[in-house]
């Protein structure tokens, strides 16, 4: 059972586009994460350092306080005022930090940007709510909203005899704040000017990832059935590269299965055009003669055997183009000879001598070199009479190269082949007909098909086809398989001849 193809759904967005949108919404969630992490450590770090400046100053005020004496004259504070006071007008505040003296319910100092307004003397009535709800509330810190922001605040109570006094220190987060947020904003253009820069660069970089896709592209589309011969360029050895390369091996299959076909077609076309133009010109010309009718038949007849061999031959050669077409195997070569020698004998009326026989086994497709034999069993009764001697055999050969091969040979007594012809007579509907027909009355004319099969099936043995003849001193042909382990060449039998 075939399986279904998968449903593709289509986008009318590109590609392109949704990897440059991928990348930007990437980069966008990456740097708003960012910008609000980096946010959140700054807001923690004002808030931290507010109060560690709050915490600073409380402490520096009680060492101040457990002294008792008066830093301008060395003696004692003479009250809560004077202490306070002198307190305050001593001190080199930071950004945002303010101090306030308040002795019952009266400002006695105040320095800091947030007090500079508040005289001594003053009630605290006056004050801002958020420095009222602190001097009235019993809280000694905390922190309280104002329109500026937040205020981070520390009331320090202080007695001195019947006087009642405190120490307000606040510290102010509005600039830090206000500095953070321009920063912010700062990062926010920065961050957009990035974003348009990293979309520009996705936008090409998507461009030339998706550039070997769009080859491919153009490559299907301009690839017909009588045009395969387009191909993908392939550079590096990415996934792409590898998607090309594919995409150029499936082109390498279909032309060879358009050329496959091709050649099947054009051979039959080439081939069976001359016996189909016989029969059809005898059966219009078919008269009521009943000796004329047999003889027409007979013909017919034999034409159409003639064609259902050039058919058969011709898918053998399109079949071929197939990596299934040999399937070796260890064979017993001995068996394999007496068996093709016992084959040949229908074939003809000759004298069939075995000379020879290999022994021991090889790896090959016994029924495939079997098919090349009679092939060559059958081109030898063509050119011979009968009663005319065959020889045949197979044997280990060193050749010249130093390879060492199975041969499978077979010389017939006919007239041999002319030189000319030796170089193409394994090609397709060569016949060597210049040179060897007429010449025997007893040659019968062949599609020019058998020995191409010859040749086809040793190249699928990773072999090879010959010829050797002197013209008027018959015709030697074999073919030569790879043995792929030496074996000792075997001696010639005692000539074994069957008639």
């Amino acid at each position: 059972m075939t399986k279904a193809p998968a449903k593709i759904r289509q986008s009318k967005i590109s590609a392109r586009l949704r990897i440059t949108g991928w990348i930007l919404l990437t980069a966008t969630i990456a740097l708003v994460a960012v910008s609000a992490t980096a946010r959140s450590i700054s807001q923690l770090e004002i808030t931290h350092s507010a109060n560690e400046a709050v915490a600073q100053e409380s402490a520096e005020f009680v060492r101040f306080a457990e002294t008792g004496s008066n830093p301008s004259t060395g003696g004692a504070f003479e009250s809560v005022d004077q202490m306070l006071s002198l307190y305050v007008h001593r001190q080199s505040l930071t950004t945002g930090e303010s101090l306030l003296a308040v002795v019952d319910q009266k400002v006695v100092a105040s320095e800091g940007a947030s007090t500079a307004w508040v005289r001594s003397g003053t009630s605290t009535s006056v004050l801002p709510e958020e420095l009222r709800q602190v001097i009235d509330g019993n809280e000694t810190a905390g922190v309280s909203k104002t329109k500026d922001g937040a205020l981070h605040w520390a009331q320090i109570p202080v007695e001195f005899g019947s006087q009642r006094g405190a120490l307000i220190i606040t510290q102010s987060t509005d600039q830090a704040v206000a500095a953070l947020q321009r920063t912010t904003l700062a990062m926010g253009w920065v961050g957009l000017a990035g974003l348009l820069l990293t979309c520009g660069i996705s936008w090409l970089v998507a461009g030339q990832i998706l550039k070997p896709i769009r080859q491919v592209q153009q490559v299907a589309q301009e690839i017909s059935t009588r045009n395969l011969t387009e191909r993908v360029p392939v550079n590096g050895n990415d996934d792409i590269a590898a998607v090309a390369t594919t995409f150029n091996h499936m082109l390498d299959r279909l032309q060879a299965i358009y050329d496959t076909q091709q050649r099947f077609v054009d051979d039959a076309g080439h081939e069976l055009r001359t016996p189909i133009t016989i029969v059809r010109g005898h059966l219009e010309l078919l008269s009521d003669d009943p000796a004329e009718r047999a003889a027409t038949l007979r013909l017919v007849d034999s034409e159409l055997a003639r064609m259902g061999r050039i058919v058969s031959d011709l898918l053998v050669l399109a079949r071929s183009e197939q990596p299934n077409f040999v399937r070796p195997a260890e064979a017993e070569l001995v068996e394999l000879m007496l068996d093709i020698e016992a084959k040949v004998q229908v074939l003809g009326d000759r004298r069939w001598q075995l000379v020879q026989i290999a022994e021991g086994t090889a790896q090959l497709d016994a029924q495939r070199i079997t098919q090349a034999f009679l092939q060559l069993a059958t081109n030898a009764v063509q050119y011979t009479a009968p009663g005319d001697r065959i020889r045949m055999g197979s044997n280990f050969e060193v050749t010249e190269e130093g390879e060492h091969v199975l041969r499978f040979w077979i010389h017939d007594s006919g007239p041999g082949i002319a030189a000319a012809d030796v170089s193409s007579i394994f090609e397709r509907f060569e016949r060597g007909e210049g040179h060897r027909s007429g010449s025997n009355p007893h040659e019968r004319a062949g599609a020019g098909l058998g020995l191409a099969i010859v040749r086809t099936i040793a190249h699928a043995h990773h072999g090879a086809a010959w010829v050797s003849s002197v013209k008027g001193e018959g015709a030697r042909f074999g073919i030569d398989v790879p043995a792929y382990e030496p074996m000792t060449i075997t001696a010639p039998l005692e000539l074994v001849e069957r008639t």
